[in-house]
């Protein structure tokens, strides 16, 4: 069996105008015209990218949320198709009543998959926004097997390692990390990367938005957990990397033959595991 080739991918980070959807959808295709031209196949946009964040109610919010897929994936979808890209972002999806924060992969031919985020920080439009319903899943594009989530799930190593257990060579992050997320910035996505043997890249956005300000530091990591390319914290930047599926897959990591090999897949221990998946007490 053919090992996948090596695929380059993008991590756009932006500034967001909340509220007015036209404005960042043209502002999505241009980078992604931007992308392609550099050679990237696989470009992937901020948290709620289409939308804006920081709202002050579920019925504003809900006046900016589309179906999936709907009128922005269907434009964006022409652009895949016309670049020969595909494209992750972030938007607010609306199912019937219901509300989520999501993200979307689409390409050349349509949706490929969605996500819906799992983990609600009571925080900007996620305080009004229903909890993801969806079980964790991976995508599959030109060979590369793409595991999404969003933000605040970042925060919960379970998040990746559920995706690395189900095939992700990368783990990718659409974000809008305010001030006082440095640490995760700073941080998380190593880490995601050496624990998991993956690649991760988080995507986040910049500028500021009813009195948040967004602190950039985007970032894409190796399954080493060394940092390939990282940005700024205030400017808008496209990261590259070149994703080595290959390298996702090869867990053993043999550092000396015969005398320090380790598998941080294979010799993980379940049985002691049980208190992780205990239901949460009720607080107080």
């Amino acid at each position: 069996m053919n090992e996948p080739s090596p695929i380059r991918i993008a991590g756009v980070q932006m500034d967001v105008k909340i509220g007015d959807v036209a404005a960042n959808r043209a502002a999505i295709v241009d980078r992604m015209s931007v992308a392609a031209a550099a050679g990237a196949k696989l470009v992937v946009f901020p948290e709620c990218a289409l939308s804006g964040y920081g709202f002050e109610s579920r019925e504003e919010a809900l006046a900016f949320a589309e179906p999936i897929p709907g009128p922005s994936v269907q434009a964006i979808e022409s652009h895949c198709a016309r670049l020969g890209v595909a494209a992750v972002f972030g938007l607010l999806e609306r199912d019937g009543d219901r509300l989520y924060n999501a993200c979307v992969l689409v390409g050349p031919s349509g949706v490929i998959g969605s996500y819906r985020k799992v983990h609600l920080p009571f925080l900007g439009v996620d305080r009004f926004a229903d909890p993801g319903d969806r079980p964790f899943a991976v995508q599959e594009y030109n060979g590369l097997r793409v595991g999404m989530h969003i933000c605040y799930d970042g925060a919960f190593p379970e998040s990746g390692r559920v995706l690395s257990l189900l095939g992700a060579d990368v783990l990718l992050l659409p974000t809008n990390w305010p001030t006082h997320s440095e640490c995760a910035a700073i941080h998380m996505i190593a880490c995601r990367a050496m624990e998991n043997v993956v690649y991760a890249m988080a995507v986040n956005r910049v500028g500021e938005e009813r009195g948040f300000r967004f602190i950039g530091r985007s970032s894409i990591a190796g399954p080493n957990g060394e940092i390939l390319q990282s940005a700024g914290p205030d400017t808008e930047e496209i990261l590259y990397a070149e994703i080595d599926p290959a390298r996702s897959r090869q867990k053993r990591l043999i550092r000396v033959p015969g005398k320090h090999e380790v598998d941080r897949i294979a010799d993980r221990r379940p049985d002691f595991y049980t208190e992780l998946v205990r239901p949460n007490t009720p607080r107080d």
